[in-house]
């Protein structure tokens, strides 16, 4: 179940009041993105859209790595929203595992196995795989170009993981493929601004 785009809009306005920050406007950054690529694949552009603006929702409880993967989920799931709660989990582990995740595990034992349970039990999707594209390309600002957004992303935590790196090209191609458009045309790129 989804929030509807209005609903969602709130929810990301209230987290945001919580705690501010750029995280807000590359929320509907991705958002943008994540609903322009999917009217041009045939995939649910007002899913992708409340998708992608929900993906960073655990940010509404402070300033945490893989914690606000867990406090996303867990928010989206006491709302009943479990199509934005399992997205919540798999933006964040483009293997769907643990491992690569890049920050910190800065979560209790108990949310740390919440995590790990509700991830194996996740069968990841287009709308997981798109919003793991959209994640790579939005900045707070706007479109950035992925190269220059996962450079910034291994100055701020001393790494990327080349498979992740390797992982979110081919995911662009993929969609490219889908388009058949470039992706940076298909989002706006040198125009949108969240």
């Amino acid at each position: 179940m989804l929030p509807t785009r209005e609903k969602a809009e709130e929810l990301l306005a209230e987290a945001e009041s919580c705690n501010p920050g750029p995280w807000g406007n590359h929320s509907r950054t991705a958002a943008h993105c994540a609903e322009k690529i999917a009217q041009g694949c045939g995939l649910d552009s007002e899913k992708a859209y409340i998708l992608g603006l929900l993906h960073d929702i655990g940010r509404k409880f402070g300033v945490r790595h893989l914690g606000h993967v867990s406090d996303g989920y867990s928010y989206m799931m006491s709302l009943g929203y479990d199509e934005a709660a399992k997205i919540c989990l798999t933006h964040s582990f483009h293997a769907g595992t643990l491992e690569g995740y890049i920050g910190e595990f800065d979560t209790t034992p108990e949310e740390l196995k919440m995590v790990k349970d509700a991830l194996g039990a996740a069968a990841m999707d287009e709308y997981d795989r798109l919003i793991q594209l959209c994640d790579a390309i939005a900045g707070p600002e706007g479109v950035l170009d992925m190269e220059e957004r996962m450079a910034d992303v291994k100055a701020r935590y001393g790494s990327y993981p080349q498979d992740k790196w390797e992982h979110n090209i081919g995911l662009k191609k993929y969609f490219e493929e889908k388009m058949g458009k470039d992706i940076y045309l298909a989002v706006g790129k040198e125009h949108f601004k969240p």
